[in-house]
């Protein structure tokens, strides 16, 4: 079989937990942001009645591929799917002619599919281009961005989104190698040179994890596109409608439980006259499915599923008041671990 038809394998993450906070109402209208390979999508799809339905995006074109062509499509008249990131769910929803909906699921990071197919360029286990682009039919790859980027442009993205304190060392020595005029252009090369910067590293993990994850996260850009699909799920919830995020590492996890508790806060109403000790209500509720991490046993049966945790909050009838919020690279995690997702 040639690679390009390989059927990389996939378990998804806190399906029934995920699927469980986001259904409410059988008749409504759900996004599913991350289609991956459609296991939150189809167990969404069995939990509506004729009336509901769902929308899916991806911005993988392999994913959309997926739930389009072949015999794992989902073949449902209540389905559709777009090639979008979630980032530009009000745009996508706006086109549709229908802004509102009753759920949104957001399930992070990059899938098993995406980590062990080779030709993908996103694992340091195996020999390929170093691509690590979700969408490959657009953007700039890693390796494109360590042709052009300086030492401190790279030391920032590999401290940043990675956490590695050996940062400096690896961006000095990927510009040296440019220098001499041999640019990083596949995976085990970089992997190579990480090995050789950093000097200590945690047990059991491999050197080249932490820059990895920065690579992707800021070829991606995973914080932002992550704050640009809260923002617009936020407006286009329902009351009542749910919002549910399953994260894999702190950097994106910091960003939606600061997101959800800034957007639960009761603040004053300004608007009320002084003394009367009004309080303005919140536009989302948060309830004791706040915050869920996998069993022991799908943590037996998926290593990849340790570091999940799920998020839901609740979309109130309160106006939304905006507050300022900081630039994603400004969400950086003091002590939190890389983690990777197992398929969507």
């Amino acid at each position: 079989m040639e690679q390009e038809e390989q059927p990389w394998q996939h378990t998804t993450v806190l399906l029934h937990e995920a699927v469980n906070a986001l259904v409410t109402d059988p008749a409504g209208r759900y996004v599913d942001g991350t289609f991956g390979r459609g296991g939150h999508s189809r167990l969404i799809l069995s939990r509506l009645d004729a009336a509901g339905s769902l929308l899916a995006l991806d911005r993988d074109p392999e994913a959309v591929a997926h739930a389009t062509q072949g015999p794992a499509a989902v073949n449902d008249p209540r389905f559709s799917i777009v090639h979008s990131r979630f980032g530009a769910l009000a745009e996508v929803l706006a086109d549709s002619g229908r802004p509102r909906i009753a759920g949104l699921l957001l399930d992070l990071g990059v899938s098993s599919p995406q980590i062990d197919n080779p030709r993908r360029g996103f694992s340091f286990r195996h020999d390929a281009p170093l691509d690590m682009r979700m969408d490959t039919t657009r953007g700039e790859s890693a390796a494109q961005f360590l042709a052009r980027a300086d030492e401190r442009e790279i030391a920032e993205v590999i401290r940043d989104y990675g956490e590695e304190r050996f940062a400096g060392p690896i961006a000095k020595a990927l510009v040296a190698r440019r220098e001499l005029g041999q640019p990083v252009a596949t995976t085990r090369q970089l992997a190579e040179i990480v090995a050789r910067a950093v000097r200590t590293r945690e047990a059991g993990q491999d050197p080249a994890t932490r820059t990895f994850q920065a690579l992707r996260i800021r070829v991606n850009a995973e914080l932002e596109e992550l704050e640009q699909g809260l923002n617009a799920a936020l407006h286009a919830l329902s009351p009542g409608g749910r919002l549910a995020v399953i994260s894999f590492h702190s950097l994106e996890d910091r960003i939606v439980k600061t997101f959800i508790a800034r957007h639960a806060r009761r603040e004053a109403d300004r608007r009320s006259p002084a003394g009367l000790g009004l309080v303005a209500e919140a536009p989302l509720a948060l309830n004791a499915l706040e915050r869920i991490k996998p069993s022991e046993a799908e943590i037996a049966a998926n290593p990849r599923s340790r570091s999940a945790i799920l998020r839901v909050a609740e979309r109130t009838d309160a106006p939304i008041v905006e507050t300022p919020t900081a630039p994603a690279r400004g969400n950086r995690a003091r002590r939190g671990k890389p983690g990777s997702k197992e398929g969507r």
